[in-house]
């Protein structure tokens, strides 16, 4: 594909006009311009493509309600012609146009053709192009990676992926897999990992100066979630390919933050496994000992992301990160209770959970703290194991589990948990349907604002 984001001083012109300023921007237009856009009866709303005399293209203008949002471009990047354009406008102004023209045009074309000729933008500086395409590949490689069918995303595909992100910005990697796991103490990892042939594994990759403030993120990896035993209905298995979402988040993240070369020590944890049926597959009633030493009856063999991610939060708590973050496409519960498209988050700090919040608002990627309510931890008792992986009663379902990992996380660290849909179910400027990322621009800006001072 063509460079959407180009630096230079020229391009067509391209206006972006809140509905309220177009009658004050028609009424300073020469005639032919007025002309032209009472003859294509052009009512203030949308696109028009505006002719030079020599019938070439003059100038372009796209009227709209959403001046300042983040997507303005984000259909528009599809609707003008081949070419080049740049906006007039305030610095802030042309770079959520530019966040959107890139995310516009994404198409996930690993297996379908994409010929379309996308304009490109022309921003003032290569600066400005440079921070906007950290931004725009690292939303993309969420997309790409939820959007990658199972066969061609499994544990195996997930290290490799960040074998190679490490490798591009000199980070290391590391792979327990398999039956190793037993060997090194990350029983629940294997546990729901074992009845598939495609070995499970944790990946875990560093990054950053040793003596910086440690970071640590953690992502689900379910390549595909079957619900074990427990086996998902036709309708509730068909975007299970997506289950890796939490693990896409945080690969997408590191990628932002190792772009931007955050000044801090980074480290990613992905537990990555495939919930298969098969003859070894785990039990409702099964119990477990987790890497803990919490134990863990198995009441529902379909809530297995818990359960990988519990062994890797203990791992993660033994290098008091001083700041541990994870996403994880966890409950239906939570889509009920924000929808698809708000990202609900928990966590155990008050005041990075205000921060993050108002971080989200400031990048226009809203995240909404939901309570670690303790009562009902009770919900999750067992009657022959310190815990079971569900609640007894479907009601509360993303706070009994969100309350369910908090007890593998060291009560002194600053732990936050999201619990993402990791998928668009609708269009939307910028926004197809398909993978998407949820929260973490939201938590990038944190970082940013946080750490690189």
């Amino acid at each position: 594909m063509t460079e959407l984001l180009i630096s230079g001083v020229s391009g067509t012109p391209l206006t972006i006009l809140h509905t309220d300023e177009y009658s004050t921007w028609l009424a300073e237009q020469d005639k032919q311009t007025t002309n032209w856009l009472s003859t294509t009866q052009f009512d203030g709303k949308g696109l028009s493509l505006i002719p030079a005399s020599s019938g070439e293209l003059a100038q372009a203008i796209f009227v709209t309600k959403e001046t300042e949002s983040y997507w303005v471009c984000g259909d528009l990047v599809n609707q003008l012609p081949a070419g080049q354009f740049s906006i007039n406008g305030t610095e802030e102004q042309v770079k959520i146009a530019a966040f959107s023209w890139g995310l516009g045009a994404y198409k996930f074309d690993r297996y379908k053709k994409n010929d379309k000729r996308y304009p490109q933008l022309v921003l003032p500086t290569q600066a400005q192009v440079d921070e906007t395409q950290k931004l725009v590949r690292s939303v993309s490689i969420v997309r790409d990676l939820i959007n990658t069918p199972a066969a061609d995303m499994m544990p195996q595909h997930l290290g490799e992926v960040m074998e190679n992100l490490a490798s591009e910005f000199g980070g290391q990697v590391t792979q327990i897999v398999g039956d190793e796991l037993l060997a090194q103490n990350y029983p629940t990892i294997h546990m729901v990992g074992r009845a598939s042939e495609n070995k499970p594994r944790l990946i875990d990759l560093t990054w950053g100066d040793e003596n910086a403030p440690l970071v640590t993120l953690v992502g689900k990896g379910v390549c595909f979630d079957s619900g074990g035993l427990d086996l998902k209905p036709g309708a509730g298995m068909r975007l299970m390919k997506k289950d890796m979402g939490g693990a896409a988040h945080v690969i997408g993240l590191a990628h932002q933050i190792m772009a931007s070369n955050l000044p801090i020590r980074l480290r990613v944890l992905v537990p990555a496994v495939e919930n298969a049926v098969s003859a070894n597959a785990f039990r409702p009633g099964d119990v477990i000992k987790t890497r803990k030493g919490i134990t863990v009856e198995i009441d529902n063999t379909d809530a297995e992301g818990r359960l990988v991610l519990c062994d890797a939060l203990a791992e993660a708590s033994n290098d008091k990160p001083e700041l541990m973050i994870d996403f994880a496409t966890l409950t239906g519960a939570m889509r009920i209770a924000l929808g698809t498209e708000l990202p609900g988050f928990f966590s155990n700090d008050d005041q990075v959970a205000l921060d993050m919040t108002q971080s989200g608002l400031n990048v226009q990627d809203p995240i909404w703290r939901m309570p670690l309510h303790k009562p009902y931890l009770e919900l999750t008792s067992s009657d022959i194991a310190d815990l079971a992986n569900c609640g007894r009663v479907p009601q509360g379902g993303a706070i009994t589990a969100a309350l369910y990992l908090e007890a593998f996380v060291d009560e002194d660290i600053s732990w936050s948990h999201f619990d993402v849909m990791g998928w668009n179910s609708r269009k939307l400027p910028g926004r197809p349907v398909g993978g998407e990322s949820f929260g973490i621009r939201a938590v990038f800006d944190y970082l940013e604002t946080r750490f690189d001072k």
